[in-house]
C-alpha cells in the first residue's frame, strides 16, 4: 500500500501562471534643478518647496509621461501636470566641509544641512 505523502508530487512542476497585466503610468519631470521619476502614490523628497503639510503642490515642468508601451515627450505634454501633497518639512543629514593650510595654523569646519521637503504624488494629469 503506498504511503501519504506531505508534498503532492503533481502540483510540485506545474507550469507557472502568467502574470496579470499591470499599466503602470509614470512621468518624469523636474523641480529644483533635479530630475524625478514617479508614478502615482510614490513619495519622494525633493528640495524645500514653499507650503506646509498637507496642501497641494503642482509640478508643471514635465519632461515625459509613459503608460504602458505608450511613451509622450515634448509639445505632446502641453498642459500636462504632476499633482502631489506635502507631507512634511525636513532637514538632510549634516554634511561637514573641513578647511585646513598646513603649516599656518589654520582649520576650519562648516556645517550644512539642506531643507527639503517630503511629497507624495497624487496623480498625473497629462
Amino acid at each position: 500500500m503506498r504511503e501519504k505523502s506531505l508534498v503532492r508530487l503533481d502540483a510540485l512542476w506545474q507550469r507557472p501562471r502568467p502574470f496579470p497585466k499591470i499599466v503602470m503610468s509614470y512621468a518624469i519631470f523636474k523641480t529644483g534643478g533635479k530630475q524625478y521619476r514617479v508614478g502615482t502614490g510614490e513619495v519622494l523628497t525633493v528640495e524645500k518647496l514653499e507650503g506646509e503639510a498637507g496642501s497641494k503642490v503642482t509640478f508643471n515642468d514635465v519632461l515625459l509621461v509613459g503608460e504602458g508601451a505608450g511613451v509622450r515627450v515634448g509639445g505632446e505634454l502641453k498642459g500636462a501636470a504632476v499633482i502631489g501633497e506635502i507631507i512634511a518639512q525636513t532637514k538632510g543629514d549634516k554634511v561637514l566641509s573641513y578647511k585646513y593650510r598646513r603649516r599656518k595654523g589654520y582649520h576650519r569646519t562648516v556645517g550644512h544641512r539642506q531643507k527639503l521637503t517630503k511629497v507624495k504624488v497624487t496623480e498625473i494629469n497629462a
